[in-house]
């Protein structure tokens, strides 16, 4: 098992908690947008999933329309970003 009491010791402080200091203000503004970024491709993925397709006869010809999602643009991304800071800074963009 354990040879010693320090690796025993060892052992059971890898199941504690680890304490980290507060983050700052760039971490906390990278891990929202990482947040918005995944959330925007996920939404994507989503309507991807469920894309129409459509087919009628228009004259002799038979006419075959596709709607698909738009991809997901930094300008998407950094709206979503700025919905959940303003939610978790408090501020009410309802006017």
């Amino acid at each position: 098992m354990f040879k010693t009491p320090q690796e025993m010791a060892d052992f059971i402080k890898s199941f504690q908690p680890s304490v980290k200091a507060n983050k700052s203000g760039y971490e906390i503004r990278t891990k929202v947008l990482d947040m918005a970024k995944d959330q925007t491709w996920s939404s994507y993925g989503f309507k991807f999933g469920a894309w129409e397709s459509s087919s009628k006869k228009e004259g002799d010809e038979v006419v075959t329309k596709v709607t698909m999602p738009e991809i997901p643009t930094a300008e998407d991304v950094l709206k979503t970003a700025e919905t959940f800071y303003n939610f978790v800074s408090g501020k009410d963009n309802k006017k």
